[in-house]
């Protein structure tokens, strides 16, 4: 068998002296040449596993591009696949084909072999690719598919009043307990923000928000609306006789051997209690202002306002628009051992290590004002507010800032001029505002271009000048980007998300239209002027990136 070290540098991927490198690098890391190779990055995984399948004398696949067949795919279940990292792709002149990610897995190769009683022929794929393939290929739709027909068949529909009855199913059922949690299960393989659960005439809609959009995953009997309402109330610690008004709970559950929290809330409908689960993940939350997508002159105006140790930093937004992600990242830019910060927020989303954080809690009396009153006496440097919602607490708020903290919080406008004004109309001294108030920052959520498959064009011109893309009639048309399709973006065209922004810097003259009331499109016009990128440029940056597409700038910025 020829060497893993030869076989590179036949490729090309390596010289003479960086395998003599690593092999003198692999003896101090004790760990194989492969490994030592990508860890100090001479070669990359898919490359050192193209390698090492020419060295076992393995065909090497493309799971983004492979045409899985998913009835092979199902011949195996999803947690054999993921113990083994392995994924049948086809079946071929009577022999089940298996792609690994290890090669020498016999163990895994004798798993597969007895579970499905056939013959196994191995190829080699790259672990992330494996894992991305067996999320794909191994959902948990089918098994709820199953779990609904047959609810439909042995589950009668509970009364309204049958509380006992509905709290037996929650309990004691455990196809019910099955349901919910492999709801649960696949939307954190789907890499959804919430999981939507929706009672109707005649079903029980389900629906994740992937990306920012929702997706319509199942519809189950009407018959278990009652069980499946109760036993999430039931984990989230919520009332469960108590149908006729909104309640908050919040639960953890654990995905992969990481502990992954929800906030659930209630909302009672006509046909029964819709319930929102909002998912808490923090691996999959970047908590470093580099990656948020801030261009140059934004990033530099966003950090000289932090890096100030007082005033007051607004984000604003509609809901879901990524307003607590950057403020959670700037928290944790300003994060020091000699500097005290302490968040107030309903609810505390992501637990930080070395933040004192307070939750808000009405029913004892611990409100926003309230809790950033009691914390003013603790001695802070850093103040996270988790939202401004009235008069009392931007009151309260803008005395901090004015006092020598530094103040972050969230507020609900459309654009980052629109907060000089809202604060106004809430109550607060227009002199206070403009003394008070460093940087406002809007944004909003766009889907980015999966980079595995989106493609390169030359956009028509009316399809510029009707989206009023910053281009000149005459000169040579960009070169723009937009979606496809592939089975790494499950088909969308795009993978993950990315911030738009907006950021103003409130200088003398802004303070000066805050003083004289003016409009916020007056203060937008100076702001302009004074060098702020709008939202939509902001978007249009990002789109002759390759980031994202025309149509996502035109879904999310008006």
């Amino acid at each position: 068998m020829k060497q893993l070290g030869q076989i590179l540098l036949d490729e090309g991927l390596v010289t003479e002296s960086q395998l003599s490198a690593a092999l003198a690098e692999q003896q101090v890391r004790g760990r194989s040449l492969g490994t030592t190779l990508v860890e100090i990055g001479l070669v990359t995984e898919r490359q050192l596993v193209q390698a090492l399948a020419v060295q076992v004398g393995m065909p090497f696949v493309d799971l983004d591009e492979y045409p899985v067949d998913r009835m092979a795919a199902s011949l195996v279940p999803g947690s054999l696949c993921r113990r083994h990292v392995v994924l049948p792709v086809r079946i071929e002149d009577g022999y089940l084909v298996l792609a690994t990610a290890n090669p020498g897995n016999v163990v895994a190769v004798d798993d597969v072999r007895t579970h499905c009683g056939m013959a196994v022929r191995t190829v080699v794929a790259t672990r992330d690719d494996l894992m991305r393939a067996i999320d794909r290929y191994c959902r948990v739709d089918g098994e709820m598919e199953d779990l609904s027909s047959a609810f439909e068949q042995q589950v009668p529909e509970q009364p309204a009043d049958d509380l006992a009855r509905i709290g037996e199913v929650a309990d004691d059922e455990a196809p019910i307990v099955r349901f919910v949690n492999l709801l649960i299960t696949q939307a954190i393989t789907d890499r959804a923000s919430d999981i939507h659960l929706e009672p109707t005439e005649h079903d029980l809609r389900v629906r994740y928000r992937i990306d920012g959009v929702l997706h319509e995953t199942q519809r189950a009997p009407r018959a278990i609306v009652g069980g499946v309402i109760s036993r999430v109330k039931i984990m989230a610690d919520i009332d469960i006789a108590e149908r006729r008004r909104p309640q908050d709970g919040r639960l953890s559950v654990t995905h992969q051997g990481r502990q992954v929290d929800l906030r659930v809330a209630t909302l009672p409908t006509v046909w029964g209690e819709k319930i929102v689960m909002r998912i808490l993940d923090n691996t999959s939350t970047s908590l470093d202002l580099r990656d948020l997508a801030f261009l140059g002159g934004n990033l530099d105006t966003y950090r000289a306002a932090y890096t100030k140790p007082y005033g007051m930093i607004l984000v604003t937004g509609p809901t879901g628009s990524g307003k607590s992600t950057t403020l959670y990242a700037t928290v944790n830019a300003v994060s020091r051992p000699e500097v005290n910060v302490i968040t107030v927020e309903d609810p505390v989303e992501y637990r930080l290590p070395g933040i004192n954080q307070v939750q808000v809690n009405p029913k004892a009396g611990l409100t926003f004002a309230g809790a950033l009153r009691s914390i003013l006496r603790s001695d802070p440097d850093v103040v996270l507010l988790g939202e401004i919602r009235d008069h009392e607490t931007a009151q309260i708020a803008i005395e901090a800032a004015l006092t020598g903290h530094l103040v972050l919080s969230t507020l609900h406008t459309n654009d980052a001029p629109s907060a000089v004004t809202r604060l106004v109309e809430m109550g607060i001294e227009p002199f206070l505002v403009g003394s008070a108030l460093d940087a406002v920052v809007a944004q909003r959520l766009a889907r980015r271009l999966c980079d595995r498959c989106k493609e390169a064009y030359l956009p028509e011109e009316s399809e510029l000048r009707a989206a009023r893309f910053p281009w000149t009639p005459g000169d040579d048309v960009p070169k723009l980007h937009r979606p496809v399709g592939c089975g790494s973006c499950s088909g969308t065209g795009y993978r993950g998300r990315i911030a738009v922004h907006e950021v103003m810097r409130v200088t003398e003259e802004i303070e000066r239209h805050a003083v004289a009331r003016s409009s916020g499109a007056d203060v937008a016009r100076t702001a302009r002027a004074q060098g702020m990128v709008p939202l939509r440029e902001d978007g249009w940056a990002k789109v002759a990136l390759g980031l994202t597409s025309i149509d996502e700038v035109l879904r999310v910025v008006s």
